[in-house]
């Protein structure tokens, strides 16, 4: 999308209220004259050309002098060459203030020897040695004291032409370079902003779903924008700014760009990042340079994406002191909007998923005066992004994505856009007309766990080992009565997984229960649990069960305040503090002892439930495990079957794997005999009508 700058009076149809009609747009240059017919100036970049070349050429002039001088010999060795009348009759001897050169015949000088020869004199004695030269007929081209200037310039000219270079392209930009038009330096101090206008975005609020909230808030500033005297008409004040806080992919820049598409307005887009150079004070300037242009504007909206960037909290000890390019970019944007008035019209929207290290100074009311969490869908949420994303695409009608939106919780809606977007590829892929819940549902387990490895070499003792593993995480979830109930469960390989047990949950969860923990903990113990029982030995497989089960005992013990011993206490990290703000421990060794006691206590008490329950149900879980070695794939209706002892009637591993030996079989039997049929064709002669005749075509198989 091209960047336009507003300060850039160009091709623009705008309507003068005082003088009425028209104003015509500038005419782009054309015809060797500028726009207003008159010759085009040498730009400033042209300038630097000819100079480089200039400097260039004096370069290579010194080079070919220095290369091409004369050799320094003594007086002595000088004045027998001019008694023996080497030198030139043509080209006497030059005499300098400061030495005496002379040029030897073509015939005297030897092959490796310098044909320019001078030796140095000084003053006191620069008459007696050119008297001596006149006795022996050698006459002095130049007297002493002659042409001192032309010396002088021929032993600094290059200096001072290389100091002119570095004065006219380096100190003039830079003193210029304060935000106004500048040379090869002066561009620093721009702002890099982007200008959109409404017919430049093509993002509206209908393309925006699952954040209803966020979208009300940017309505009323569309709206204020359009109509501003129906807010003034009760004393009312836009707000000068609006923080748009969430996790990434939550939608806050796609808000941003619907805003953009909505409001008839100018629209300045940047990114923090953009603000902070090498240079010491650009931020600084680039933000003065964005305001003023916005203020120019007005009425318009500035976009500052990921403004944890340069806006994070002042005096923490981490910067490199009071100069800090960082602090300095972000005191002109607290000055710049602490600035507006009234009549400025100029609303400032910024992004970031870092509030927490934002400055107090640019949250507070007056600068920032909303703050909009734009937060993860909910199920109602997730279904209109997916309803939003999948206008794209060719969807079976029968396709039911509200299965999707329901196995889809803590989904961002950049994670439901990709699920649409594989789906669609891998549907593509597989030669259909239409997207259909397979491929949604293969779609998102490939965004959140990683594709699946189904060409993966397993050997079949290890294949055993994993069958049981997850086959003691799915038994334990089907029975289990607070956790959410079991999806499927697979031993094909995916992402960093040999196998996985996945739960589909009912419903949007915002707090859990003591009991859903107990039951998660159950759950993590149960692959451990299985190859115990099972397979004779225990493998590393479990590390990331451990770490689950750990982290979450911890918390329930330090954080949620469930322990009876410990009571109603935190004794974690305290999240509203730095790191560097928190002591090492908050609490007595003894209490330490005593967290470590009431972890493992609970931890050794659910394992112990999780085994009892694993050892009643052993032969089925042996069931699940058979099966699972069989299909490699159960749905939540097949691990019911095989749990009542039913028999799946379903194609095995063997018969997939046989099905597409012979698919690939007939498709190249297919192909040869095609190519087989062309050959034959191309062998006709042709009739009278041009085309070829049919009792060469062979008959078909």
């Amino acid at each position: 999308m091209p960047d336009k700058n507003p300060s850039d009076k160009r091709s623009e149809t705008k309507t003068d209220p005082d003088k009425g009609g028209d104003r015509k747009p500038e005419a782009k240059n054309g015809g060797g004259k500028g726009p207003a017919g008159k010759p085009p100036a040498m730009s400033r970049g042209a300038f630097a050309w000819i100079m480089l070349a200039v400097l260039a050429v004096a370069m290579l002039l010194m080079v070919n002098a220095a290369s091409t001088g004369a050799k320094e010999v003594s007086w002595q060795e000088f004045y027998q060459r001019a008694i023996d009348a080497e030198f030139k009759e043509d080209v006497p001897v030059l005499i300098k203030a400061d030495r005496m050169v002379g040029e030897i015949k073509d015939g005297v000088v030897g092959p490796t020897e310098a044909q320019r020869i001078f030796t140095p004199v000084s003053p006191q004695n620069l008459t007696y040695r050119t008297f001596l030269l006149d006795k022996v007929g050698q006459d002095n081209k130049e007297k002493p004291g002659s042409s001192v200037l032309l010396q002088i310039l021929i032993a600094w000219g290059p200096l001072i032409l290389l100091g002119f270079l570095i004065y006219f392209f380096v100190f003039r930009s830079l003193r210029g370079g304060g935000g106004g038009p500048g040379g090869m330096l002066g561009s620093f101090g721009r702002s890099k902003h982007k200008m959109l206008n409404k017919e430049h975005s093509t993002v509206k609020l209908d393309d925006v779903a699952g954040i209803e909230e966020a979208k009300d808030e940017v309505g009323e500033i569309i709206e204020f924008l359009q109509d501003p005297k129906k807010f003034q008409r009760l004393g009312g004040r836009v707000p000068r700014g609006v923080l748009l806080i969430g996790r990434p992919g939550c939608g806050k820049t796609l808000l941003a760009k619907a805003v953009a598409g909505e409001a008839d307005v100018p629209f300045f887009s940047i990114s923090g990042s953009d603000f902070v150079e090498m240079f010491v004070g650009v931020g600084a300037s680039r933000v003065r340079d964005l305001f003023k242009q916005a203020k120019d504007s007005s009425p318009c909206i500035i976009f500052l994406d990921e403004i944890d960037a340069v806006g994070r909290r002042r005096g923490n000890g981490m910067s490199s002191g009071g100069n800090d390019e960082r602090e300095q970019t972000l005191n002109a944007i607290l000055v710049e909007m602490d600035g507006f008035d009234s009549s400025d019209q100029v609303i400032v929207i910024a992004s970031t998923n870092r509030a927490d290290v934002l400055d107090p100074a640019l949250t507070r009311p007056g600068r920032f005066d909303r703050q909009v969490h734009v937060s993860l869908p909910d199920i109602k949420g997730r279904m209109e992004i997916l309803k939003v994303h999948a206008r794209k695409i060719k969807l079976n009608p029968q396709a039911n994505l509200e299965k999707i939106a329901r196995g889809t919780p803590m989904f961002s809606g950049a994670e439901l856009a990709a699920i649409i977007n594989e789906a669609a590829i891998a549907a593509t892929l597989l030669g259909k007309d239409f997207v259909e819940t397979a491929d949604l549902e293969e779609a998102r387990d490939k965004v959140r766990y990683g594709r699946s490895r189904k060409s993966h070499k397993i050997e079949e003792d290890e294949r055993k080992i994993i069958a049981y593993h997850e086959s003691g995480h799915a038994v334990l979830m089907y029975y289990g009565k607070h956790n959410d109930p079991l999806h499927k469960v697979t031993i094909i390989p995916r992402g960093q997984a040999l196998g996985t047990a996945f739960m589909l949950p009912e419903k949007d969860r915002h707090l859990m229960s003591r009991n859903q923990m107990l039951d998660q903990l159950r759950v993590t113990y149960g692959g451990r649990i299985a190859e115990d029982m099972f397979c004779g030995d225990i493998t590393s497989g479990a590390a990331m069960d451990i770490r689950q089960a750990t982290n979450l005992a911890r918390a329930m013990v330090t954080e949620y305040g469930m322990s009876e011993e410990l009571g109603f206490q935190l004794f974690g990290a305290d999240d509203s503090k730095q790191a560097w703000e928190q002591p090492d421990k908050m609490y007595s060794e003894a209490t330490a002892k005593l967290i470590d006691a009431e972890v493992k206590a609970l931890i050794d008490r659910t394992y112990g439930e999780a085994a009892a329950l694993l050892e009643e149900k052993r032969d089925e879980l042996d069931r699940v495990a058979q099966a699972l070695l069989k299909y490699e794939t159960l749905t939540r209706e097949e691990v019911t079957r095989v749990l009542a002892g039913e028999t799946l009637e379903k194609a095995t591993v063997a018969d997939v794997l046989e099905a597409e030996k012979q698919k690939r079989l007939a498709e190249a039997a297919a192909a040869q005999e095609q190519e087989d049929g062309k050959a034959a064709d191309g062998g006709d002669e042709p009739g009278e009508d041009g085309l070829a005749t049919d009792a060469a075509t062979p008959a078909p198989a």
